[in-house]
């Protein structure tokens, strides 16, 4: 007897959030509203998800209105982040439009006198035999969609699909573009005010006392608000916020501060302090040979800020026992979460609406801002309160990508083949995102009167991705391996999510030790890497990439060319990397050439789109970006301090998508940090003959990597 088939199951997000009205909409005039749980943050997911709705509902995307996320009332999808908004929201959505062309059908099966299966929909007028026809607009009265989700609504077949998979322009860009207030930044509210928030130059110092005596004869000061160690001012113009915070700050007394890190030997620190070790994977071999050496290396990368284009910012309304927040923050739910530990509120009583931020990925400072917006507003009578950080502020306060020291040995045969694999990370935990503890994360609720303890970083779980030990775990077939996670349990420097968390330096080094071990051998890096990959979707990348990029041209003097390769969190996205170098008085990346694999690619151009900004963004960390801090405080506050990649120093990116409409969709993300950043650590090596194995490559290291080697 066969057994039943399983039931099928709801995507994860729409079983959270099955009320169908939550995610559409039919609304006058003939526009559709859809209204997802993630939100735009410069990735183009607005787009996607736009495309996606439209294919299902069989409208055309210029009637799709999406909807900035809100607690009031969008559906709860956690946090966009993780390269997950395609995977998550995207799937629920395609289901739960599915759903309601299903309802709207059957609705005018009956209106209409013709059977469901003669229907058929054209941008969302339905239509049958002999011209009759009505449309979701004409039935949205007669078709409730209070109603929760069904598992057995079928979404369209691939080759179905008619917008889905083509390349679209993005729909947030025109009001970019033209200047019109989408970002949060530029948006005001009647009778807006403006505030400004006072915080220490030193690393971990209190405010003790506070003089606030001079602040208050500051002309347009509204308020100075004190609660504990926090400190701000309220103006009625953003120039007299500023003038006022510079009076307070003449009359604050602090503590002395907390030592931090020796900055030039991060490794050192990393392994010295008490840690949290946990063993992330092992596999035996059968019967391993005898060693005859063994390869020990060690690679490092430094903290890195988030360096976002415009500083945090927020604003806040009180309403009596109500406040209203406006953030560029990732997760609206989960900074609620927070704000009510903090306000002592229900989370009812909290609106969090997102709209988008001028650069925001990884947890920055948008959270932090957010509880300091609404501590200003609760002095102003009801009034909404702008905050905006500084640049020094953004620089110092926000949380930043966790410094990182891995350590690899590989046992080798005596044809250098690989017999036996140990990886060990010594981090800092990799996240501490609100609204995931009973204590809030954010920065003013450390300062306030009763203040609450700094949350320490902690990694989310392996089956979800992992934090410090992302990418990790080896995709070639190595005989032998045991991945060992060393997460410290002190944090002198604030740390939180950056984009891929650790996925970039463990791709980083072994990408780089299988390019050392490959050239022991004599072997071709490419060839090498193909024969310990079982997996042929991995292959077909690193030929894709390898083959667009001519690997490997003829030697030339002071060129060099490397291969990077992974799967994000070894279950996304493949990308494949050759990167092209120039070295002469400094690196310069002159090209990178990707091949990449996200299933089915919703937005061909946005895919590519997302894997030239990570690249981009890679080359930036790779050759430039570390902060930077003596024992006392964070000293690179400024562009000057904390340079990134210029303009003139962007290379050519050739992005190749491998399109599989057939298999489930990913994200694209932060797919190509890794691979990126190994392309180059290798092509660094084939131009000038030395290995650097910490992060940035910099003059200065090249030199010291010489000196080592002679």
């Amino acid at each position: 007897m066969t057994a039943p088939s399983p039931a099928p199951k709801l995507p994860a997000s729409l079983a959270a959030n099955p009320r169908l009205s939550s995610w559409v909409r039919f609304t006058g005039e003939g526009r559709v509203a859809i209204s997802p749980g993630k939100v735009e943050i410069g990735q183009g997911i607005v787009t996607a998800l736009a495309q996606i709705a439209a294919d299902e509902l069989d409208v055309e995307i210029s009637r799709i209105e999406m909807i900035r996320a809100s607690t009031a009332t969008s559906p709860n999808e956690g946090v966009t982040s993780g390269s997950l908004s395609i995977q998550q929201s995207g799937r629920a959505l395609r289901h739960a439009c599915a759903e309601v062309r299903e309802r709207f059908l059957a609705a005018a099966s009956e209106r209409l006198g013709v059977d469901a299966s003669l229907l058929g929909v054209e941008d969302g007028t339905i239509m049958g035999p002999g011209n009759v026809r009505t449309s979701y607009w004409e039935l949205a009265d007669d078709v409730s969609l209070n109603h929760d989700t069904a598992a057995g609504a079928s979404a369209k077949t691939v080759a179905r699909r008619t917008v889905a998979g083509r390349s679209m322009q993005r729909v947030d860009i025109p009001d970019k573009v033209f200047a019109r207030p989408r970002f949060l930044h530029d948006h005001a509210l009647p009778r807006l005010v403006h505030g400004r928030i006072l915080r220490p130059d030193v690393s971990g110092a209190k405010l003790i006392a506070l003089d606030e005596a001079t602040a208050r004869a500051a002309p347009g000061l509204i308020a100075v608000v004190c609660d504990g160690g926090f400190a701000g001012v309220v103006a009625d113009s953003e120039a007299a916020a500023e003038a006022a915070l510079k009076a307070l700050r003449k009359g604050a007394t602090w503590s002395a501060g907390e030592p931090l890190p020796n900055e030039t030997d991060l490794a050192g620190f990393l392994r010295s302090g008490p840690v949290e070790s946990t063993v992330i994977d092992t596999r035996a071999a059968p019967a391993s040979g005898k060693a005859a050496c063994t390869l020990r290396r060690q690679y490092t990368r430094p903290y890195i800020a988030h360096a976002s284009i415009a500083p945090s910012c927020a604003m806040a309304q009180w309403n009596g026992d109500r406040v209203h927040v406006w953030t560029h923050s990732q997760g609206v739910y989960l900074l609620r979460a927070d704000l009510a530990i903090v306000l002592e509120l229900p989370a009812e009583n909290i609106v969090v609406e997102h709209m988008e931020g001028a650069g925001c990925y990884g947890h920055n400072a948008a959270d932090d801002v957010a509880l300091d917006a609404v501590l200003l507003a609760k002095a102003v009578g009801g009034r909404p309160v702008r905050v905006q950080w500084s640049r020094h502020d953004e620089m110092s306060h926000a949380p930043f990508g966790a410094a990182m020291a891995i350590e690899i040995e590989a046992d080798l045969d005596p044809d250098n083949e690989i017999i036996s694999w140990r990886h060990a990370i010594w981090s800092n935990g990799h996240t501490a995102r609100p609204g995931r503890a009973t204590q809030p994360a954010l920065l003013a609720a450390s300062e306030i009167a009763n203040p609450y303890p700094r949350m320490i970083s902690t990694n989310p779980p392996t089956a979800n991705g992992g934090g410090g030990d992302r990418n990790s775990v080896p995709l070639y077939d190595f005989p032998a391996w045991t991945i060992t996670s060393h997460r410290l349990l002190t944090m002198p420097v604030r740390t939180s999510a950056l984009r891929t968390l650790g996925a970039q330096g463990n791709v980083f080094a072994i990408e780089s030790l299988l390019d050392e071990i490959a050239a022991l051998r004599g072997e071709d890096p490419i060839a090498f890497r193909l024969r310990h990959l079982r997996d042929e979707r991995a292959c077909e990348v690193i030929r894709a990439a390898a083959r667009r990029a001519g690997w490997k041209p003829a030697k030339q003097s002071g060129i060099g060319h490397g291969v990077g390769f992974a799967r994000y969190k070894n279950t996304g996205a493949y990308c494949a990397v050759i990167a092209e170098i120039e070295g002469a008085e400094d690196i310069r990346v002159k090209r990178l050439t990707l091949a990449v694999d996200v299933g089915e690619a919703i937005n061909p151009d946005g895919v590519i789109n997302q894997i030239e900004g990570g690249a981009i963004q890679a080359t930036s960390w790779v050759l430039k970006e570390r902060v930077r801090f003596d024992r006392t405080r964070i000293t690179s506050t400024s562009w000057t301090d904390y340079p990134i990649l210029t303009f003139t120093e962007v290379p050519a990116v050739d992005v190749e998508i491998i399109q599989r409409p057939e298999i489930e969709p990913v994200g694209a993300g932060e797919a190509a940090h890794g691979p990126v950043t190994a392309a180059i650590a290798n092509a660094v090596h084939d131009c000038l003959g030395v290995r650097v194995r910490d992060l940035p490559i910099t003059r200065d290291r090249i030199i010291a990597a010489m000196e080592l080697a002679s």
